[in-house]
């Protein structure tokens, strides 16, 4: 049982989950405002995503031996915002039902596999470097505004990595806490024990709901999550069936909507933290990470608005400044598999561009457009 429990896995586990409930928990606060929940369905709505993302990462990554790890849908969460508007929460409910059925088919279906099969792993690779970007360049954004701590966090990760040593994320991270805790920047006083509990709601279903809110969340799920959480599994090695994990994320969310859990898709940023050199040196055992992250999952989604308050009760700068830290091994190994290629090299940079730009049309983000750019310009100029 010893090989499941390495200091490196359960650190980026926990960093994964960190980041992931950190930066996007305040949205699905707001999607559930705008949708009329109760502090009691929002409640529920918390302990759903938790349980649906610990189950299908626990048991996708054990079953594949991949690390596999899954999330809500941010951006869909953020559609929810507008959508969700002045809609019935049965509605609600009804339209996150139609959306995971859709998902369950596009999986079940194989199309997935298909699409990826033309997708180079350059473009991939490309594609992931673009998404990850930004968190990179956080670190300084960070820097400049806590330059003592971040400069401490930045300066201990760089000492281990000379080091070779296998925990410079985690010591890079308990440095952040020690000096935010010597200088009073923790508001621990905020924190709160409090459980969640399930609500069900019984859906209803209308065509408004279907088209207004349950189309454009399985287009934004698929074209802004699930592809991308492909290619960072492509971009990094692993050659994971793709259609048993759209499936399997789709009938989470089937089982789960009426209680909250309003879509699963494959994370990108996150997993690839759990992918990166910092998880484990052997890629055959980064899984493990995902899994850690899973009980993570479990335990934010458990105890609920506890995990939210002590997530706030952190500085924003270290939040940003361990996730763009813990990012900067894949960063570069996806830069190097972009453009290490000369034939594809201009295809991987449009889509490592365009990806990186934020460009979003008829609400479809970056990540898709970069591939899509990338891809045209691969038919444009052929391979020489």
């Amino acid at each position: 049982m010893r090989r499941f429990f390495g200091l490196s896995h359960l650190s980026a586990g926990f960093i994964a989950v960190l980041v992931g409930y950190s930066s996007s928990a305040a949205i699905v606060f707001q999607a559930a405002a705008a949708a009329g929940a109760s502090a009691a369905h929002i409640s529920s709505w918390l302990l759903a995503l938790g349980l649906g993302m610990a189950a299908t990462s626990i048991g996708l990554s054990l079953y594949f031996r991949s690390p596999v790890l899954t999330a809500w849908s941010t951006p869909g969460a953020a559609l929810r915002i507008t959508a969700l508007a002045g809609l019935p929460m049965s509605d609600a409910i009804g339209a996150f039902l139609v959306s995971s059925a859709l998902l369950t088919l596009c999986g079940v279906s194989g199309w997935v596999e298909t699409l990826m099969k033309h997708i180079p792993k350059t473009l991939a690779a490309g594609m992931l470097a673009g998404v990850l970007l930004r968190f990179g360049m956080g670190i300084f954004t960070a820097l400049a505004q806590q330059l003592v701590m971040v400069g401490l966090m930045l300066a201990v990760y760089l000492a281990g990595r000379r080091l070779n040593s296998r925990y410079t994320v985690l010591m890079a991270f308990a440095a952040g806490l020690l000096w935010a805790a010597s200088q009073d920047l923790l508001h621990l006083e905020a924190l709160r024990l409090e459980f969640s509990r399930p609500l069900f709601t019984a859906p209803t279903f209308s065509l408004s709901s279907v088209i207004g809110v349950s189309i454009p969340l399985f287009i934004v799920t698929m074209s802004s999550q699930n592809l991308p959480g492909i290619a960072t599994l492509r971009a990094n090695g692993y050659q994971t069936p793709a259609s048993p994990l759209i499936a399997w994320t789709g009938f989470a969310g089937l089982l789960l909507a009426p209680f909250g859990g309003f879509s699963f898709n494959l994370a990108a940023i996150t997993a690839a933290i759990c992918m990166s050199p910092e998880a484990d040196r052997n890629p055959e055992r980064r899984y493990l990470a995902a899994v850690w992250a899973g009980v993570f999952y479990l335990v934010t989604g458990l105890l609920g608005a506890t995990v939210v308050s002590l997530f706030l009760a952190l500085p924003k700068e270290i939040v940003a400044a361990i996730a763009g830290i813990a990012l900067l091994g894949t960063i570069g190994n996806s830069l190097a598999a972009a453009l290490g290629d000369h034939k594809e090299r201009d295809a991987a940079l449009m889509a490592f561009l365009v990806t990186a730009s934020g460009l979003t049309l008829w609400g479809v983000g970056s990540a898709f457009w970069g591939l899509v750019f990338g891809l045209i310009v691969l038919k444009l100029n052929p391979l020489k």
